[in-house]
């Protein structure tokens, strides 16, 4: 994973609202962004602020492992 701020000159993502985000808020979300090898995540709410980066393999995994039960 990586943490970068928003600033320099980071090509635009493509960003859409989490699939399993349920609430009336628009702005109550998570958002995901993805490239050919990193998910990037970021606060719906602070559209501007810091971002994480995972591999694609890491991301993969995360989204079985909460999935399952």
């Amino acid at each position: 994973m990586t943490l970068k701020p928003t600033a320099g000159k980071a090509p635009e993502l493509e960003w859409f609202k989490s699939s399993y985000s349920s609430s009336d808020d628009v702005n109550d979300c998570v958002e995901v962004a993805t490239t050919a090898d990193a998910v990037h995540v970021r606060d719906s709410k602070n559209t501007q602020g810091p971002r994480l980066a995972f591999p694609s393999t890491a991301w993969a995994a995360f989204v079985t492992y909460t999935s399952e039960g």
